[in-house]
């Protein structure tokens, strides 16, 4: 009976003796069988990484290449018009004068600038203009106020000067301009302020690389004939003679609202063929970055797929290795 409770005894502990050790070499083993694993899933997430990062630099620069195409293709025709259109104002500022350092009371800034970004720096250059502008006409008995083409401008302009603000008006690009909505514009403008002098900035159109921030200034009737009888600039202005049944004042009033509705149609025309060009240069610079970001992508990837290949040969040639030996 003892023999026989032994052998028992055996039995039990041979059945129980191999799970145990089969457990325990799980346990032992566990933690490298999960590094291991860690290390392959890490591996495969970072080329995946990489690949949906090569995907997406990708679209990003079929994106930049439309959009400077689509820049391009608009240039030359609003470039021809700009030319055209600097012949309107050109007379006016001969006879009616520009003269920016007149001292008056009232200034109104009309700050031209885009509706849509991508475009460089044009629309901060219009803004910081326009607030230098504002600070050296700024006085205890002077008064400056905001008029805004583009919702560009408006954006930076209401952040500081939201109460300095009179008239914004937005998406005046968006179909191709021509002088009669422009002169519209000009006359909705002259109905809702009062000035001395208005003050255009614009950003005047070198070539595809380069803008010239630029500032034009329109005189009120009663400036100019005050600026004509003390003499200066405008002293040739009484050389001419009055003919019809008009008075000067009546005269003045008239020209000044034709010049400034001329100088509007040439500003906007300037400022769309600037913003195009930098758009162009912004859109090409964006397309080569994404080219050299590419060319980066694509060689970390091959580094790391070539690492992961060399591992895992590796491991089957150590593999290999320990099972002849």
């Amino acid at each position: 009976m003892a023999m026989a409770a032994m052998r028992r005894e055996g039995r039990r502990l041979m059945v129980i003796s191999p799970t145990v050790s089969l457990n325990s070499t799980n346990a032992v083993r566990s933690p490298l069988v999960s590094q291991e694993l860690s290390l392959q899933g890490t591996r495969s997430i970072s080329t995946q990484i990489v690949r949906t990062r090569m995907k997406s630099v990708k679209n990003i620069q079929k994106i930049t290449k439309a959009m400077k195409m689509v820049a391009a293709s608009k240039l030359r025709g609003v470039q021809v018009r700009t030319e055209q259109s600097r012949g309107l104002w050109q007379p006016f500022s001969a006879l009616l004068g520009d003269i920016p350092s007149m001292d008056v009371k009232r200034n109104i800034v009309i700050t031209v600038s885009s509706d849509k970004g991508l475009c460089g720096g044009i629309n901060t250059t219009s803004v910081k203009v326009s607030k230098a502008i504002n600070r050296m006409n700024s006085g205890p008995e002077k008064e400056t106020k905001y008029v805004i083409l583009g919702e560009k401008g408006k954006v930076q302009l209401m952040r500081d000067s939201k109460k300095d603000i009179e008239v914004t008006i937005s998406e005046i690009q968006k179909n191709p301009l021509n002088y009669t909505q422009v002169s519209c514009l000009a006359d909705d403008i002259l109905k809702n302020i009062e000035f001395d002098a208005l003050k255009i900035v614009f950003n005047k159109f070198q070539s595809v690389v380069q803008f010239l921030p630029t500032v034009a200034t329109i005189l009120s009737p009663e400036c100019v004939d005050a600026a004509s009888e003390t003499g200066g600039k405008l002293e040739g202005l009484n050389s001419y003679e009055i003919e019809g049944g008009d008075s000067k004042k009546e005269i003045l009033q008239n020209l000044t609202e034709f010049q400034f509705s001329c100088v509007m149609f040439n500003a906007v025309l300037e400022n769309s063929c600037s913003e195009l060009g930098a758009r162009v240069s912004a859109m090409d610079s964006s397309s080569r970055n994404a080219g050299d970001m590419l060319d980066r992508l694509t060689l970390a990837y091959n580094r790391t797929r070539q690492a992961s290949i060399t591992t895992e040969l590796s491991e089957i040639i150590s593999g290999a290795a320990a099972l002849t030996g």
